[in-house]
């Protein structure tokens, strides 16, 4: 059953990566068979939840046996695309665009997704390639993403660059926008975007940090 026959949980969206990433480290492990209760201890989430989670999309489980680690991996890839072509392109060629295309999972194709080209505007890094992908010349950009039918791209951009790019990609046939700069995209509604916005993430920290530092000061 796919996540676009009813209404799904946003919260279960989120949870869904997690479960896949639990199931290859148990896979690793040559571990065949898992029951909701162990599945629970290991990720810090209830059992009924997991449970609840995974009817969502017809359930997967045996009573008495619990889940099949191999076919409930392949079947969470399954529900979030990962058994299909995910080739993608990162828009920025700095250092974290950089970063990204040497992300190990993308050069294995081990998460079901392969960078296969970047772009930049800096003529020192157009012709360069980074753990064998070439750097492109932006200009190139609407050419490639047509001829490639690209549907994924990273933004690894500088804050005002992106929003005008992000429409231009949008424009050329681009589907989802790994967004990775600073700065809130407005685009179609038929477009998904994912922010990565790493400050923020870091001040949530921060935050965290600090008020349980003040919760203990106060005891």
């Amino acid at each position: 059953m796919s996540s676009m026959d009813k209404n799904i949980s946003p919260a279960v969206i989120k949870r869904l990566p997690r479960y896949y990433r639990y199931l290859g480290a148990l896979k690793a492990k040559n571990i065949t068979r898992i029951s909701s209760k162990e599945l629970s201890e290991r990720m810090k989430v209830t059992a009924s939840q997991i449970r609840q989670d995974l009817n969502n999309f017809g359930g997967f489980g045996q009573q008495g046996y619990g889940y099949n680690v191999e076919n409930l991996y392949v079947e969470i890839g399954k529900i979030l695309g990962l058994d299909k072509s995910n080739q993608m392109i990162i828009v920025g060629a700095g250092n974290l665009g950089q970063a990204l295309a040497n992300y190990q999972d993308f050069n294995n194709n081990s998460i079901g997704f392969q960078v296969i080209a970047l772009f930049d505007v800096n003529p020192k890094l157009i012709g360069i390639t980074v753990h064998g992908v070439e750097v492109h010349d932006i200009d190139d950009m609407e050419e490639f993403i047509k001829n490639h039918e690209i549907k994924i791209a990273a933004l690894t951009l500088p804050q005002d660059q992106a929003p005008k790019i992000a429409k231009e990609l949008a424009s050329w046939g681009i589907k989802g926008f790994w967004n990775f700069a600073p700065v809130d995209l407005t685009l179609p509604d038929s477009v998904t975007v994912e922010n990565v916005h790493l400050a923020e993430s870091l001040m949530t920290l921060t935050y965290n940090i600090h008020s349980r530092e003040d919760s203990e000061t106060a005891e």
